[in-house]
């Protein structure tokens, strides 16, 4: 899978995920048919900027904050009650917020390329 990811385009990716479902069709078939029927989910990646496809196709920034979440809840160990605990990891989300919005850009929006529906309005409005 991950040569489909690594694929320069979505035409790429999309050939070597049939590839690969070829390659494995009859040794598991329930793979190969799951595959087939999530392709455009999986492919959906392909249809953002090239910046942006490992950093929206990855849970890498999601899998960080459950792990500072517990970090921070082993100290505490024993909340008096629900709120408490609801209380820190709203701290920590709100802080986790305030770090990404302070210091870190996620995704430059400024790469982000034009739809097929604004490249056609585009080219209608081009003066004659």
């Amino acid at each position: 899978m991950r040569m489909v990811f690594e694929s320069p385009d979505g035409k790429r990716a999309r050939e070597v995920l049939s590839e690969i479902m070829q390659r494995y069709e009859k040794r598991y078939p329930a793979v190969t048919t799951m595959l087939e029927e999530a392709a455009d989910d999986i492919l959906a990646c392909f249809s953002l900027p090239e910046k942006h496809r490992k950093r929206m196709r990855t849970t890498n920034m999601l899998e960080r904050f459950n792990q500072e979440i517990k970090r921070r809840t082993k100290v505490v160990r024993i909340f008096p009650n629900e709120t408490a605990a609801v209380r820190l990891i709203t701290a920590l989300a709100a802080e986790q917020t305030d770090e990404w919005l302070s210091s870190r850009k996620y995704l430059d929006m400024s790469v982000r390329t034009k739809t097929k529906t604004e490249a056609k309005l585009e080219v209608k409005l081009v003066p004659v």
